[in-house]
């Protein structure tokens, strides 16, 4: 069987959530996210640039539900590949403006990533990949990720001001 073609993506994530305006006010008035569609009052469609959706949110089978708990199997997390580091460092900013804890950040070599976990108990990733030619390689030259710290300070440095409100950059918790 020939491989999956290299120009396949991952199109959107569709999540079930307990309470769609509060998941709604974190992927959309946190993330920035842009509501594309309301579909009644148990589902949402959220997207950047105008594509039809990213992000799906829904209640149907999940209202007032609560979180799987540790231990089960499920969504591990959901990862959103911002395009540049300035773009990556705006939307930490947002997250530390909005006053979500960060789980954990990392420099993976190929990618810097930032890790929380939204209203719902799910894991977002957020993150900005780094050009291919600089990826860390052993010597058959295949990929050797790491796990390094990142330096949040640094990527603050870089973010444009949030919108909807001042922002002083600081080293998050």
């Amino acid at each position: 069987m020939p491989p999956i073609s290299p120009e396949t993506r991952i199109g959107h994530v569709h999540l079930k959530v307990a309470d769609l305006d509060r998941a709604m006010a974190f992927y959309s008035g946190v993330l920035g996210f842009e509501l594309q569609q309301r579909y009644g009052s148990g589902a949402a469609f959220l997207s950047a640039g105008g594509y039809h959706h990213h992000i799906g949110l829904n209640t149907w089978d999940s209202l007032g539900a609560t979180p799987p708990p540790p231990g089960h199997t499920g969504l591990y997390h959901t990862a959103i590949l911002y395009p540049d580091r300035k773009s990556l460092g705006t939307a930490l900013a947002r997250v530390l403006a909005a006053g979500i804890p960060i789980d954990g950040a990392a420099d993976h070599g190929v990618s810097e990533a930032i890790y929380l976990t939204d209203p719902d108990g799910n894991g977002v990733e957020l993150y900005r990949d780094k050009p291919e030619a600089d990826w860390p390689r052993d010597a058959a030259g295949n990929l050797r990720m790491v796990n390094d710290r990142l330096d949040l300070q640094a990527l603050l440095d870089e973010a444009d001001s949030v919108p909807g409100g001042e922002f002083t950059k600081r080293t998050p918790a």
